[in-house]
């Protein structure tokens, strides 16, 4: 498998492009047909849509698959259930907690999302695990979807799809940078209002505890509702609230001793949730996004019915929203937060309403939030990848440069044979050249490096496809990948069956957009990786 035999050689048409088109999203499904658990998400566009149009079951449209997991598995996943791994706004703090982890006996090794219940919660394993089931039946594009549970002695887990950009809690009330625009505010109030419509018609209309720490946003921006909250939580299996400082009046009625507590935040009381609660929840989500800060019901209620809708408005949106817009937001909510429950509208209602006043349906949503575009890394490989090929399918130059650090030189053995008379003064200097090149390397200053590493090949005495691999990353770093893949050819030029010069080529590749070869190109590198398990060279 030479350099002229490599499948990036093979297509030269294809891959010296000099004209890449960068899409703001990527419009195809990637599914790994030999995965026996999950299958890899679609990240498509994001356009708003009817709910319902975008439901699937699962395992098709590249949703994942419903699996129970073992204790093992999860375990691994979190390094023992580490704080580290603690996503909840709480942290241990809270009565259940979140933990991101990543699968390591899945071929994608997806990131999840695992709530750890304390062990009394659920002291029934099998209704634990009928109503995980239930859920876990719900497939759609604005569900942060159910993918599986552990029951194992007294521990009780739920396994979901794993959201990355934090909270609408995180955005609206703790922003750093920039707060959440206008436009973008309606995206999220129509998307939740269509994971809400898509449960309601599947049968299950009950949502526990709706606020802003439920709506999460993935990997492009999205927001989508936690399935955390389809869950009844409870001993004897019924639906109950326990947020009390977002109680709908309904719950109160027969309970007037409680009226004092209202305003307590962390008092729990038995509220039987109904999908009129769920409405009424829903409003006090579209006050939040009016107001930008948590405001409780009846403080709310009384500035709708005043109709000052201007002193309840984010002064943080600095005037940029449309009075028109707000205005029917406005009124929603207080059609929402109707003391009689029969008075509120329904999950269609809330749809109906919210559609047409979407006015940016081009612009995704990681823009409108001033988070980076998502990276897309090529497929996985089928064959068990070397960390070294971990980290080039998940992009992580980081840990590429950490790899290339640690491997220093080992790999050019046997690629140069210099006689005694070309141990010249230039000789001397180009190495010296080289040993500039690799403490700015190891420092991270990798403009100077590439300098460093360029006098080094310039000279051409020596070739080393170390080097080329090394101004290749530094090349990815300062977002040349055109340059990059150039080393990372040279690279496997210098030395053809190398794995590390077509893990190079397959990260650069991905950088240019060019995914399909990307993916080749990963194989290739794993294939090479595999035969030197075997007995061949390779690294």
């Amino acid at each position: 498998m030479g350099c002229c035999e490599s499948t990036f050689l093979r297509r030269p048409d294809s891959l010296h492009k000099t004209n890449h088109h960068h899409h703001l999203y990527n419009n195809n499904t990637n599914t790994n047909t030999n995965t026996n658990r999950l299958t890899q998400t679609n990240n498509g566009p994001s356009s708003p849509s009817i709910a319902g149009k975008d439901s699937l079951p699962g395992g098709a449209a590249g949703f994942p698959d419903f699996s129970e997991f073992s204790l093992a598995e999860l375990k691994a996943a979190t390094n023992n259930f580490s704080s580290d791994f603690i996503v909840s706004e709480c942290g241990e703090k809270a009565p259940n907690v979140v933990y991101k982890g990543r699968l390591q006996n899945d071929n994608n090794r997806r990131w999840i999302a695992i709530k750890k219940f304390t062990r009394l919660a659920w002291p029934d394993p099998k209704q634990f695990a009928d109503e995980a089931r239930g859920v876990g039946n719900l497939r759609h594009k604005r569900v942060a979807n159910l993918i599986g549970y552990c029951c194992d002695g007294d521990e009780r887990l739920l396994v979901a799809e794993y959201m990355p950009n934090d909270t609408l809690a995180k955005h609206l009330f703790h922003w750093e940078n920039q707060t959440i625009e206008w436009a973008m505010r309606l995206r999220v109030a129509l998307y939740i209002a269509e994971a809400l419509d898509y449960c309601s018609s599947e049968g299950r209309p009950l949502y526990h505890d709706l606020n802003a720490y439920r709506v999460l946003f993935d990997e492009n921006g999205d927001p989508r509702l936690s399935c955390f909250g389809l869950m009844k939580n409870s001993r004897d299996g019924k639906s109950y609230s326990t947020n009390l400082a977002y109680t709908p009046p309904e719950y109160l009625r027969n309970e007037l001793f409680l009226a004092r507590m209202i305003e307590l935040i962390n008092i729990y009381v038995l509220g039987r949730v109904t999908p009129e609660s769920v409405i009424f929840s829903f409003g006090t989500v579209l006050l939040d996004l009016l107001s930008g800060k948590h405001i409780p019901p009846s403080h709310a209620l009384d500035m709708i019915r005043g109709k000052n809708i201007l002193l309840l408005m984010d002064s943080h949106l600095e005037g940029h929203f449309s009075s028109e817009e707000a205005t029917v937001v406005f009124d929603l909510a207080s059609q929402c937060l109707q003391y009689e429950p029969r008075e509120r509208p329904n999950t269609k209602d809330l749809v109906t309403t919210l559609a047409p006043l979407q006015n940016k349906p081009d612009v995704p949503s990681y823009v409108m939030l001033g988070i980076p575009k998502r990276e897309e890394g090529p497929p996985t490989p089928q064959q068990p990848l070397s960390p070294m090929g971990d980290a080039c399918s998940r992009m992580d130059l980081t840990a590429i440069h950490q790899i290339l650090v640690m491997t220093h030189y080992k790999d050019d053995e046997g690629t140069n044979e210099l006689s005694f008379q070309e141990w010249t003064q230039q000789m001397r200097d180009m190495l010296e050249a080289r040993k500039r090149g690799d403490v700015a390397f190891r420092d991270k200053e990798f403009k100077t490096a590439i300098d460093c590493y360029s006098q080094f090949i310039d000279v051409g005495t020596m070739v080393s496809p170390t080097v080329y691999a090394r101004r290749s990353l530094c090349y990815l770093l300062c977002d040349q990948p055109d340059a990059a893949l150039r080393d990372a050819m040279q690279a496997q030029c210098v030395y053809p069956d190398w794995s590390t010069a077509f893990y190079m080529q397959a990260v650069a590749l991905a950088k240019l957009d060019m995914q399909k070869d990307a993916a080749d190109m990963l194989n290739e590198a794993a294939a090479l990786e595999e035969k030197r398990q075997r007995g061949g060279r390779g690294s």
